[in-house]
């Protein structure tokens, strides 16, 4: 019965489900299995999360889960942003692991680019996932991943998770808050280089940081996000520019003998008047730009946000995360990242 519904699918379902459930997707099939792989699943990301960050560090988790277990994934929701990275500007379907032969759809020309522009390969894996979540069309081994209520963070490997997932050979994922640390943090390495941003992005933040590097032992990445935390939870994490400006003065003071620069980024046209005499360079570019140049600081703080988690996970910078105008910005507090709180 199974077998027959898959085959009564629109064709644009048969390239990601494949014409049998017993062999692998169609675009798929050029990937390199992985010898851990007992039970290998297709991981497919069908809800789109929020903006950049957010969307690199929900794809980070589940390639370090995939990795871990010998799955695969499968991400259009990251179309809005395969452009920026070496990998997956190439791929469509935005794959882990990379495939070794690029898709019809990557070499015809044009073809990519209307895909990405009108997202339908993202339409029709969202509505996939949902009717599927509801109705069950096609299976028991084809299934939708909901995150656990209640919680703040979903763990992939919870054993709940892991008892909806088992049968299954084919897994739309619809949630924000899955996670991974542990295994994020095993892969690490594997992640980073999988994310390597295209060149320009690389001059860019390259470029920036050499300019700060020469005028000082010390560069300090700074998230001052105001714009939309005006109101999120109630403004808690809306900081003035001067009290931003007190925790810069705060952590260069315990450098003593050290000169520290302080890199800005900033979602809000920032001058440098707004920080007195302290030496600032604001970012300019667009946002990726900035991200990665907060990776290539020495430490990093700001509001709690994935922007800097993912920055300092990348560059292997610690951060530090404010949480009220009465934190204190002390060295001994900074750690590296792994995605494990979600902000």
């Amino acid at each position: 019965m199974t077998r027959k519904i898959c085959f009564a699918c629109p064709d644009i379902f048969r390239i990601f489900f494949g014409d049998e459930f017993n062999q692998p997707p169609t675009f798929l099939r050029v990937s390199v299995a992985r010898p851990h792989s007992t039970d290998p699943k297709l991981f497919v990301l069908a809800l789109r999360t929020g903006r950049l960050a957010n969307r690199l560090v929900l794809f980070a988790n589940f390639i370090a889960f995939a990795e871990e277990h010998g799955h695969r994934l499968v991400n259009v929701t990251f179309h809005s942003y395969a452009h920026l990275f070496e990998t997956t500007r190439r791929d469509i379907y935005c794959r882990y692991p990379v495939a070794k032969r690029r898709s019809v759809f990557d070499l015809l020309p044009g073809a990519a680019a209307v895909i990405r522009k009108t997202r339908i390969f993202y339409h029709v894996t969202r509505a996939a996932g949902v009717m599927n979540g509801r109705f069950q069309f096609f299976g028991s081994r084809v299934t939708t991943l909901l995150a656990i209520e209640g919680r703040e963070v979903t763990l992939l490997d919870d054993p709940a998770i892991q008892k909806t997932i088992a049968a299954a050979k084919i897994i739309f994922t619809y949630g924000w808050r899955f996670r991974t640390p542990d295994a994020v943090k095993k892969h690490a390495e594997k992640i980073r280089f999988f994310f390597r941003p295209i060149e320009a992005v690389e001059k860019g933040s390259r470029e920036t940081m050499d300019r700060l590097r020469r005028q000082a032992d010390i560069v300090v990445g700074v998230h001052v996000r105001r714009g939309d935390y005006r109101g999120w939870h109630e403004g808690r994490f809306f900081f003035e520019v001067s009290r931003y400006a007190a925790w810069m003065r705060e952590l260069a003071a315990q450098f003593p003998g050290g000169k520290v620069s302080f890199f800005v980024s900033s979602d809000e046209p920032r001058s440098r008047n707004e920080f007195g005499d302290l030496p600032v360079e604001i970012g300019l570019g667009p946002p990726v730009n900035d991200l990665w140049t907060l990776a290539r600081c020495d430490f990093i703080f700001g509001p709690p946000s994935t922007f800097s988690q993912w920055a300092s996970f990348y560059g292997k910078v610690p951060l530090l995360h404010l949480r009220g105008n009465d934190d204190r910005a002390e060295v001994g507090k900074f750690r590296v990242s792994f995605f494990e709180e979600i902000p």
